[in-house]
């Protein structure tokens, strides 16, 4: 059992020695008194929530600790990194294939490899990202399940997939490499496991993710695996472990963004190498993550105020901000009390 669950549906580690201390839990799932009468579950005391307790330093402004808290995220001073919190407000929108059309036009260029599979009488999606993000390098692996169909003519199409539930979290991993050398690892159990680095400038080709995921059967283990074989990954390409499958995601297998093209991608790349190299000129000499603020604010207001405008609108993506706001807000609006949709139903 690498997992199991208790009363009141709450999940918790169970036997995996071979877990690492940094992973993330949320107490709302998982309360710490509950351990007392386990002596099979992992040390909880080397468990971190970044919800509940996230880390002290911040980045040293409290206006930029504040945004970031607001729009999802908080600080890593370990490996100086922005990660997802459990709770962020991005949680309430899910996934659909437009917000990966949308990324590119938002200045973000990233490769995207959606695994399908059926489970438990649901669909579900296991997207994987992974790129550069305006002005910083990352990756993401987001759990999302299926609850209807949506059709916009010569936009998009295919079924829009709700965030999981606290109680379909998984215990996932990976490691982001630039070239072969590692920029940071994250480990938790997690429905959107995500690490970002501020000033890293990377083309998409040069990333790689060393990925394991965890699941809670051999029936959900063997449907990702029939998912992410009818993406294009051979079986040489997978390791099998009891319940857990681990894979590479390097050159991507599945069809990407239409707005994903050579000139776009050519055009957004250079301002977001300009950010990043003005972000590394102005902190250059200095250590921490507070100092570099301090000198940003200092000597490069553009690029401060860009820290301080995460996920707002800029004049120049109005629309694009304008269609986002809607569209995130009418497919919120269709999933309240919307149940979820059923294998048999129309195909991805």
């Amino acid at each position: 059992m690498l997992f199991q669950r208790m009363r009141n549906n709450r999940l918790h580690w169970a036997n995996w020695e071979s877990y690492q201390p940094d992973a993330i839990y949320n107490t709302e799932i998982a309360d710490p008194n509950d351990f007392a009468d386990n002596t099979n579950i992992t040390n909880n005391s080397e468990l971190i929530d970044f919800e509940d307790n996230p880390p002290q330093e911040g980045t040293g402004n409290e206006d930029l600790d504040e945004l970031i808290e607001i729009f999802g995220y908080a600080y890593d001073p370990e490996q100086d990194i922005f990660i997802s919190r459990m709770h962020p407000w991005q949680r309430k929108f899910g996934y659909c294939r437009l917000f990966d059309e949308l990324s590119s036009l938002m200045g973000m260029i990233i490769d995207c490899e959606p695994i399908y599979f059926n489970y438990n009488g649901k669909k579900w999606m296991i997207g994987i990202w992974k790129g550069q993000y305006d002005m910083v390098t990352g990756g993401e692996i987001g759990l999302y399940k299926g609850i209807f169909n949506i059709n916009l003519p010569g936009i998009s199409s295919g079924i829009y997939y709700r965030s999981a539930d606290d109680d379909e979290l998984l215990p996932m991993s990976f490691t982001l490499k630039k070239k072969g050398k590692v920029l940071f690892t994250r480990e938790g159990i997690h429905w959107w496991l995500t690490g970002f680095k501020l000033g890293e400038f990377s083309n998409p080709s040069q990333l790689s993710m060393d990925i394991s995921i965890d699941f809670p059967d051999e029936i959900m283990r063997d449907a990702f695996i029939q998912g992410i074989k009818k993406a294009g990954y051979k079986d040489r390409d997978l390791k099998v472990n009891e319940n857990t499958v681990s894979f590479t995601f390097d050159k991507p297998r599945t069809a990407q963004p239409i707005t994903r093209t050579r000139v776009t991608d050519w055009i957004i790349q250079r301002k977001n190498k300009f950010l990043c190299d003005e972000y590394l000129r102005v902190t250059g000499e200095h250590d921490t993550i507070q100092e570099k603020v301090r000198a940003i604010e200092e000597q490069s207001p553009e690029i401060y105020e860009r820290l301080l405008s995460i996920g707002s609108n800029k004049p120049t993506r109005e629309l694009w901000g304008i269609a986002i706001i809607i569209t995130t807000l009418v497919l919120y609006l269709l999933t309240q009390n919307i149940p979820e949709l059923d294998e048999e139903e129309e195909e991805y």
